[in-house]
């Protein structure tokens, strides 16, 4: 066992569950059930498959106990019927092969249930609602819109809520009950009640949500009273051995008179004195604001619950469980230090499902980062299967082995070493093929690199690439420009090409002055690569990069970064024409350096190719940081110190110093056409076939190695 995480590797304990590590898979929800809701192949690949990766235990995804009813997905996990334990049996049984736990999460949507809301179906809630307007429709594309119209409701009214009777509550707990109880037949080792994130429990928890004057409201005990109903049921109608975990809400974000941690402490308090065997601390931000849901649960700020989850530990005698961003090393700190016991991942072991066997193996450096781009939330926000953008395999284990050793060895050229061309270039080296990787910078990453520049978590990407790339027998060329005459002197079967995209400005008038770049020349700036855009510069401006670029400074992401705080060939006055992904995250990129940023859109839409998530998250931030952006811009012109357009009809003029054109992006196929009378397959892949960013050319690194498989 690694020494580095001797702690997070040690054995561990939940009430009657013998843990073999504590790292544990938290829970996620994923689309991936029927929707009748059993259990399918694809639902069972998946958590075998982060089982097999050696996590010691898995909490199911939210599960409705009394499906129906209760559902938050269209395609919700059932344990209302015996109908469902044989599919939930199974998947027990294939977690269990790999000496991974498994327990269930439990959980009554309440006014989340938007199953329910579709159908038209009543939903009980503790108190009536406050009524309040949501900014999460300025967030939304038009195309997202539309998936969103079930949550009107059938009659088009919206939900229809009813505020629940002792008998009502009375229902509730022995549906909770007979769900556990189906739990422990299938062979679960426990379940997890789901008491937080806006959820019908979380709701009589919350003094916003519940103004009850009967035993289940008012005081802290009062409120929590269903839940510890619910654990002492469960409790009695099962056996000692099997484990109880809670999930609770340590701070209700943007929420008046919210859950707060005293709360939280108290309520773990009562669960454990009611026969829980630990406490899942969590929180949630109130989704009336887009912005909240990157506050909890899905937290951005690294280890953000951290601090609750101590409070709950020093509080009680049960296990706690930590969660929300929290690093392998941070995990094994804070468990040394006994903040908590157990540490939750989900991103991450979306990421890289070996994240585990990898840590005992001492083979920490080889794990797939996440990048936090919120792919896989956002998927569930408009009903869909989740996926990851990194780990396209994420959702697709039940189509078995994408790098099982191919008894076909072939010589395959890869032209471009972009997260789409190193991809690729894993994956075939991995499946035995002989691979070639050409690169015509000195560095691999392509357009990566820039958005690593603008986004951190987006470098991790490149370097676990590039990594992967040199560690297999790959044969590497960097610094080398491919040709139609180089190319057809390699005897290979198949010409992948992944050269990106090319980035140039599309008609806008005064686009050619000096002031203005567009994608291409900006990164060329900025890494000092392009002669063409430097030549734009002042001397002085020309002088400091060329010092950066023979010094090797500029080759260096997260130097560059750094050192962009300091100074940039940027104005101080910057109008960014473009607000999609590249846009939005150029603007969070020079806001950051103290520039006075505009974005001007022309569609309707912004951030499109952005998650829901993390779009949500830029557009909150750029206008917290006073940046103006505005889209359906029409009649857009450059001049040499200001940008003239029409917004809404009106004729408006921003001065300016800058101007970066940030749309224009066309797949580049220049190359194609060169090539067409070779004998080798030709392939395009990434950028170069279809402008999809990261995501995309990962996604189609996948597929083109799955059909020069077969």
């Amino acid at each position: 066992m690694s020494r580095q995480y001797r702690h997070l590797l040690s054995p561990g304990r939940i009430g009657g569950m013998a843990l073999s590590n504590r790292l544990i898979l938290a829970a996620m929800g994923t689309n991936f059930a029927a929707k009748d809701g059993h259990c399918t192949e694809r639902l069972t690949a998946y958590y075998e498959a982060r089982a097999r990766g050696g996590a010691g235990l898995l909490v199911l995804e939210t599960s409705a106990a009394c499906w129906p009813n209760g559902s938050t997905m269209p395609n919700t996990v059932a344990f209302s019927r015996d109908e469902f334990i044989p599919g939930l049996t199974e998947l027990a049984e294939r977690v269990h092969r790999h000496g991974a736990k498994i327990v269930a999460q439990l959980n009554h949507g309440g006014k989340m249930a938007q199953e329910d809301t579709a159908a038209g179906r009543p939903i009980p809630v503790p108190s009536p609602l406050k009524k309040g307007g949501s900014d999460m429709f300025n967030v939304l594309t038009r195309e997202e819109i539309g998936h969103f119209i079930k949550a009107t409701g059938p009659d088009g009214k919206g939900a229809q809520f009813y505020e629940m009777t002792g008998a009502d509550i009375a229902e509730m707990v022995a549906g909770f009950t007979a769900a556990a109880v189906r739990a422990r037949q299938a062979g679960f080792d426990g379940v997890e009640i789901h008491a937080g994130h806006g959820y019908l429990l979380a709701t009589f928890l919350s003094p916003y949500t519940n103004k009850r004057s009967d035993d289940y409201g008012g005081s802290r005990e009062n409120r929590a009273r269903l839940l510890l109903e619910v654990i002492r049921a469960i409790r009695a109608a099962t056996s000692a051995d099997f484990a109880i975990l809670v999930r609770l809400d340590a701070r209700e974000y943007r929420t008046e008179g919210g859950i707060e941690p005293a709360d939280c402490v108290v309520t773990a308090q009562l669960c454990e004195q009611a026969g829980a065997d630990a406490i899942d601390v969590s929180a949630y931000g109130n989704t009336a604001h887009a912005i909240a849901f990157t506050e909890a649960p899905l937290v951005h700020e690294p280890g953000g619950f951290i601090g609750f989850a101590k409070a709950v530990k020093q509080a009680v005698g049960i296990p706690v469980i930590g969660v929300g961003r929290i690093e392998p090393e941070v995990g094994e700190r804070h468990i040394a230090a006994g903040d908590f016991d157990f540490l939750a991942l989900g991103r991450k072991l979306l990421a890289d499902p070996d994240l585990p066997n990898k840590l005992l193996s001492g083979q920490a450096g080889t794990i797939r980062p996440c990048i936090y781009c919120y792919v896989c939330v956002s998927q569930i926000f408009i009903n869909q299967p989740m996926c990851c953008a990194v780990n396209h395999n994420t959702g697709r284990e039940y189509e078995g082995n994408i790098i099982a050793r191919s008894s076909n060895r072939k010589k395959v050229l890869i032209i471009g070493g972009g997260p789409g061309g190193m991809e690729a270039a894993r994956l075939l080296a991995e499946q035995g093929h002989q691979v070639s990787l050409w690169e015509r910078e000195h560095d691999l990453g392509g357009t990566a690199r820039i958005a690593a520049l603008a986004y951190e978590p987006n470098e991790r990407l490149v370097h676990y690439l590039a990594g992967a790339v040199r560690s297999l027998p790959i044969d590497l060329h960097l610094g080398k420009t491919a040709t139609r005459e180089n190319i057809a002197a390699q005897d290979v079967d198949h010409v992948i090409l992944a050269t990106g995209a090319i980035r140039a400005a599309p008609a806008i008038a005064g686009k050619n002055q000096k002031h203005v770049f567009d994608g291409d020349e900006l990164r060329g700036v900025l890494f000092g690569n392009n002669p063409e855009a430097i030549a734009k510069l002042n001397p002085l401006a020309r002088l400091l990069l060329s010092a950066g670029r023979l010094s090797q400074l500029l080759r260096s992401i997260k130097l560059l970064r750094l050192l962009s705080h300091l100074w940039m060939p940027i104005a101080r006055e910057v109008v960014i024409i473009g607000g999609g992904l590249v846009g939005l995250e150029l603007a969070e990129y020079l806001v950051e350096r103290r520039r006075k940023v505009t974005v001007l859109e022309p569609g309707p839409d912004l951030g499109a190719e952005l998650a829901i998530v993390r779009r949500a998250r830029v557009l909150h931030q750029l206008r917290e940081h006073g940046v103006a952006v505005h889209k359906s811009v029409t009649a857009i012109e450059i001049g040499q110190d200001n940008v003239s357009f029409e917004l809404e009809g009106a004729a408006m003029t921003l001065p300016c110093k800058q101007v970066i054109i940030a749309m224009g992006a066309q797949p580049d196929s220049s190359l194609l056409a060169q090539l067409s009378e070779g004998t080798a397959q030709l392939h395009q892949l990434g950028d170069c076939r279809a402008v999809g960013y990261i995501d995309g050319a990962i996604l189609d690194a996948r597929k083109l190695v799955q059909a020069i498989a077969e």
